[in-house]
C-alpha cells in the first residue's frame, strides 16, 4: 500500500497537543491592529483547539502528525 502525502499547508498550521488534540492559531492578528483593543489582541495570541467537526478532516490532511 502506498504512503499518504501530507498536505504541507496544513502541516505548517496545525500541531498536536500532548493529549492528541489538534492545536491551531487564531486569525485576525496580522494587520490593522490599531482598531482592535488590547484585550482582543492579547487573546488572539493564544492558541486554540480545533473543534471536533473539523478535526477529522484535518487528520486526513496530516496523516503522520
Amino acid at each position: 500500500m502506498p504512503k499518504f502525502k501530507t498536505h504541507r499547508g496544513a502541516a505548517k498550521r496545525f500541531s498536536l497537543t500532548g493529549t492528541g488534540k489538534i492545536k491551531r492559531n487564531k486569525a485576525f492578528h496580522r494587520h490593522i491592529l490599531t482598531s482592535k483593543d488590547r484585550k482582543r489582541k492579547r487573546n488572539l495570541r493564544k492558541g486554540a483547539i480545533v473543534d471536533a467537526a473539523n478535526a477529522r478532516a484535518i487528520r486526513k490532511l496530516i496523516p503522520y502528525l
